[in-house]
């Protein structure tokens, strides 16, 4: 079961204790990424092994390289109202076998999973990319 303990002394910056693992965020992104880039860049990070597996299960096989430009718009309460993933992986694909792995990888996710519906990445894909 995933445990964090999260400890603030003063201020809006945290320090997040995860498992041996210490994690600085900063409400204010003066110090630290800032809570929403914290949170796109764990969605990023478990998209990327999602992918991978995704690949192998769909036909495409071992992606190589991946790059994940990971970007959220905001509302005018500057709240996250939408994601998207811009994908690149080095391997060739067809636009159906890359289709078919994105939507297996988001089915692998746990962050999209966790993430309300209209939260959920839109995704572009570049194969053959590197």
């Amino acid at each position: 079961m995933p445990e964090v303990t999260t400890t603030s002394e003063e201020g809006y910056s945290a320090e997040n204790d995860i498992r041996d693992f210490s994690v600085t965020i900063d409400a204010t992104g003066e110090d630290a990424p800032d809570t929403l880039e914290t949170l796109l860049a764990a969605y990023g990070s478990c998209y990327v092994p999602a992918l991978r597996v995704g690949g192998e299960q769909r036909g495409a096989g071992d992606l190589g390289k991946i790059e994940i430009d990971v970007s959220g718009d905001l509302n005018d309460d500057d709240k996250l109202e939408a994601v998207a993933f811009d994908i690149k992986w080095e391997t060739e694909a067809d636009d159906e076998t890359a289709q078919d792995v994105i939507d297996r990888a988001f089915e692998l996710c746990k962050v999209h999973d966790a993430v309300k519906e209209s939260l959920h990445a839109e995704a572009t894909v570049e194969t053959g990319a590197f």
